[in-house]
């Protein structure tokens, strides 16, 4: 079977890999390389790093809509195109090109969370049930037919990091087993029920933002869902304090002074430094002043002392 593999990101590797093991014919489409890191050298994607250690052909159009290179792809004539988190919305002139159509392995259990960002979204939400979705693709946005779908618990602890990664092998998994089936005729989709669809945004820099006037729970799953990439954040004395981890309060942590306000300092307890919260205090444990390094709160306050009653605040 000839494949066309699109996809960008860290996601995506688990998937490449998986087809390449299973002896396909594949050719890889990639986003360019882009600048990255402090000296912004242009870098390549994650999957072009994968595909040429593999000794794939790879493909970098500018836009996958420019008519030489869907030309192209109609020349490699590949039997079936499999995406994961490429980055480009693919036109109608390419997702009729394969006969066994395209197919996308999408990171939550669809009509639930389309979009860009259905794992960090779901812990922002708090919930505690994700999964794999492989639909077929159409031109909507992720509304095609399910062809495989399978879940997955999110854990109190679990952040965007932990998620992803148990979602990227559950995906390189279930794409295999989907390209399997449909070179064997064996398979057929279920239409969505798009009454039950809900949205899954771009993160923005708002969404950063941590609100400390939002419950304990709200502020923990926020900071859950940006970690590691791009962080929470608030403010301390003008400078950005990144918030890598929060839990809620126990025994002499909850004590509230009279007056306290959100976004206020509390005190510190042990190994924590406990914020006053929209339904009472919050305890950072893990967090990363601008220009520093990330830093349990225990040996972030021995160097850099916080008082109680300091503010911290939005930008």
């Amino acid at each position: 079977m000839k494949v066309v593999f699109m996809g960008t990101p860290d996601f995506a590797v688990p998937s490449l890999k998986s087809l390449a093991g299973a002896g396909y014919d594949i050719e890889v489409v990639t986003q360019p390389d882009r600048p990255r890191g402090r000296g912004k050298k242009l870098k390549p994607s994650p999957v072009k790093e994968e595909a040429l250690a593999l000794g794939l052909t790879v493909h970098q159009p500018q836009k996958v809509r420019e008519e030489g290179f869907v030309s192209l792809l109609k020349s490699i004539s590949p039997d079936v195109i499999a995406v994961a988190a490429f980055g480009q919305i693919l036109p109608a002139g390419i997702l009729n090109i394969p006969p066994l159509g395209c197919v996308n392995v999408h990171s939550s259990l669809l009509p639930r969370y389309r979009g860009a960002a259905p794992i960090q979204r779901a812990i922002m939400d708090g919930e505690d049930r994700t999964g794999i979705t492989i639909m077929k693709m159409d031109q909507g946005l992720d509304s095609g037919d399910i062809l495989l779908q399978a879940g997955i618990k999110i854990s109190g602890d679990d952040s965007f990091g932990t998620v992803h990664d148990r979602l990227a092998a559950l995906g390189a998994k279930m794409l295999a087993e989907v390209l399997e089936l449909l070179g064997e005729g064996e398979l057929k989709g279920t239409p969505q029920d798009h009454d039950r669809a809900t949205y899954a945004p771009i993160i923005t820099r708002e969404d950063e933002i941590i609100d400390w006037e939002k419950a304990v729970k709200n502020i923990k799953n926020r900071v859950r869902a940006l970690n590691p990439w791009p962080g929470a954040r608030t403010l301390l004395n003008g400078r950005i304090l990144k918030i890598w981890e929060v839990r809620e309060p126990a025994g002499g942590e909850r004590h509230v002074p009279n007056g306290a306000f959100p976004g206020q300092v509390l005190g510190c307890f042990g190994e924590g430094l406990v914020v006053m919260c929209g339904d009472g205090p919050g305890v950072v444990t893990e967090l990363q002043l601008q220009g520093s390094r990330k830093l349990g709160a225990g040996e972030f306050l021995r160097g850099c002392r916080i008082e109680p009653g300091t503010v911290l605040g939005r930008e």
